[in-house]
């Protein structure tokens, strides 16, 4: 039987990140990773092999990257944990013991409650090579794909079904349940903004709508909404969220939280066994907010929990603040953002909010080469000043202002403080000094308090 001081199921984001923070903080330790699948993909990638990288294959998260931390790899299947002989099983009936335990077995698709999922060309968003595989070759035979979501996923895959073929060649409708697409992330003015770029690149957004059945004799040949209305369909891709993948955690008995992931400590420490830690998608997340359960599940979320994970094995050197959310994405051209809490669900947790927005170009002056206007919407709790969240669209320098509005928000940053920003700026780079997003929108947000 083999032997390691820790081990770790599951080879995702969360996986490797626990394995490396666990070699670094603890050389001395042994680490083995076991994970089933033979290649393992970049989660937040899986939307762009069907147009801007082209393949599964081009969108793999190197083994090199264990071996340099000195990781070892176990190909194979989990199948069951003995918390008091401390061994893992695996389903060709090799057994590997432990003294520290790390799950971070992911997360599983949703499956919808609607009659015709089984029917062929009909896809779930599933992180296996050989499946996407058989969805790109899906793709290259259609002419009407359905997207059944308006989420980020499904926003995305749209995208990517429309640069992968042509436009008058392949129609491309999103079906979503909620009035806007990515409203459960966006406020209403970025949710539409983004909907018109969507329209604009030849994508039909249906919102407000319920799919209620899959049609087709064996192969799919349409998607029925509650309204009545069918729209045909040649393949169907279904992108509506994930749930924690706990079952080997229950089959351990393991304590379930209320969203369906293992329930941890502040430490990543399971509730159950001191021995087993839990990061990522299966481990129970709670916002940063309210210490409320939380059902967001990122990449960023899951990679930060497993480095508070790997570091407390052996001693307390992190504690997990909760879930911010940090959001991004792009549609066309177009870049949208959102971090924290934005103006709708912070008034629905019943905060007494103050607004400050700042629109304008983010180069200076406005026309130097790869200028893209930017919206900015901060949103402050009005008693202290604190930062709540923030929202964005513009160009490619939104990915990172959301990681900047997230982490103003974790370390407690008000609009007085931001007001007063110290900024490095260059008129390539950035908004000019005078006219910066992040300082103007607090600046507004500070004269409306007052």
């Amino acid at each position: 039987m083999k032997k390691a001081d820790v081990v770790i199921i599951g080879g995702s984001a969360a996986g490797p990140t626990a394995g490396i923070s666990c070699r670094r903080r603890y050389p001395d330790k042994s680490v083995i990773l076991i994970r089933k699948e033979e290649q393992v993909l970049v989660p937040c990638g899986i939307p762009y092999v069907f147009g801007t990288v082209g393949s599964p294959e081009k969108n793999l998260i190197p083994d090199a990257l264990l071996d340099k931390n000195g990781i070892e790899l176990l190909k194979g299947e989990a199948v069951g944990v003995d918390r008091e002989k401390k061994v893992v099983s695996l389903a060709d009936g090799e057994a590997v013991g432990y003294d520290k335990l790390v799950l971070a077995t992911g997360s599983q698709p949703l499956e919808l409650p609607i009659p015709g999922l089984d029917k062929e060309n009909v896809f779930s968003v599933k992180k296996d090579v050989s499946y996407l595989n058989q969805m790109l070759d899906t793709m290259n035979q259609v002419k009407k794909v359905v997207i059944i979501g308006g989420g980020f996923i499904g926003v995305e895959f749209a995208d990517e079904c429309r640069k992968h073929r042509d436009c008058q060649d392949c129609s491309v409708t999103i079906v979503e349940i909620l009035p806007r697409c990515l409203k459960l992330a966006l406020d209403d003015e970025f949710c539409q903004e983004a909907q018109d770029v969507l329209v604009e690149r030849g994508i039909k957004v249906l919102t407000d709508k319920k799919v209620t059945s899959i049609t087709g004799d064996g192969k799919v040949s349409g998607v029925k909404l509650s309204d009545g209305q069918e729209l045909p369909a040649d393949m169907v891709i279904v992108g509506v969220g994930a749930r924690p993948d706990s079952r080997l955690a229950e089959t351990a008995g393991l304590e379930i939280g209320p969203t369906g992931g293992i329930r941890v400590d502040r430490h990543m420490r399971a509730l159950s066994d001191e021995n087993v830690f839990a990061c990522g998608d299966c481990a129970e997340k709670v916002s940063f907010f309210s210490g409320k359960p939380s059902r967001l599940m990122l990449a960023s979320i899951a990679t930060g929990e497993a480095r508070v994970a790997g570091a407390n094995l052996y001693g307390v050197c992190y504690s997990n603040p909760g879930a911010v959310g940090v959001f991004c994405t792009i549609v066309g051209e177009r870049a949208f953002g959102c971090a924290g809490l934005g103006e709708t669900t912070a008034r629905k947790e019943g905060y007494n909010v103050v607004v400050g927005q700042s629109v304008g170009p983010d180069r200076h002056p406005g026309s130097m080469p790869g200028m893209a206007n930017v919206n900015l919407k901060l949103v402050f709790c009005r008693e202290k000043g604190l930062l709540l969240g923030g929202g964005a669209s513009g160009g490619s320098s939104i990915g990172e202002l959301m990681n900047l509005i997230g982490a103003c928000i974790q370390h407690s940053v008000t609009a007085y403080d931001m007001a007063l920003f110290q900024m490095g700026t260059h008129p390539a780079l950035t908004a000019s000094p005078i006219a910066y997003h992040m300082v103007n929108a607090a600046e507004m947000a500070v004269k409306a308090m007052k």
